[in-house]
């Protein structure tokens, strides 16, 4: 584990969530570098939407990003608030 922190390399746990229910990711990712966070919780998004094909509603769905320790870094909805303003309108 030291050697991956001296490259920047951390672990996360990317899980999704409704509020209701939960696709949990127990293993987690490598990340080199914080800032690629919110690339890899789309390509998660998009994985579930993909596996949850029978879905039509992922307005209230969302990529809850942990680190080991169970901090949560980021929160990245499924669906931009721009995407869901123009379906509302």
């Amino acid at each position: 584990m030291a050697d991956e922190e001296e490259r920047g390399m951390a672990r996360y746990r990317f899980h999704c969530t409704n509020g209701l229910e939960c696709v949990f990711d127990a293993r987690g990712t490598e990340v080199r570098a914080a800032s690629r966070l919110i690339t890899r919780a789309r390509k998660v998004a998009a994985d579930v939407r993909q596996s949850l094909a029978n879905r039509t509603d992922w307005s209230e769905w969302r990529v809850s990003v942990h680190d080991l320790s169970g901090r949560r870094v980021l929160v990245q909805p499924f669906e931009p608030a721009a995407d869901r303003i123009k379906v509302a309108a």
